[in-house]
């Protein structure tokens, strides 16, 4: 079975769907952004979901970044990543 792999950044990316997850008093939350630039002519402007769930934010990141055609890349400080989603790595 193939495993998708996932890109760790330190900071957002203006050519990618970027998924940020966190650790917070409620729980693991995370934020879909994509900024104007990656998809500009495609969208009047950027995406930004404001914090959800995090699995919920990964879901809707994959959906979104498949139907943009955009890499998804991923910062998350607080190590809230799931084996489950695939493998994360480093450039």
């Amino acid at each position: 079975m193939t495993v998708n792999r996932f890109e760790q950044v330190d900071e957002l990316q203006d050519d990618a769907l970027n998924l940020s997850l966190a650790q917070s008093p409620e729980g693991q939350t995370g934020r879909v952004r994509v900024p104007h630039s990656a998809v500009e002519g495609r969208l009047p402007g950027g995406v930004d979901s404001g914090d959800v769930p995090a699995r919920d934010a990964f879901r809707g990141a994959v959906k979104l970044a498949n139907d943009l055609k955009l890499a998804i890349v991923v910062i998350d400080p607080d190590n809230v990543w799931q084996k489950e989603w695939g493998e994360l790595f480093r450039a």
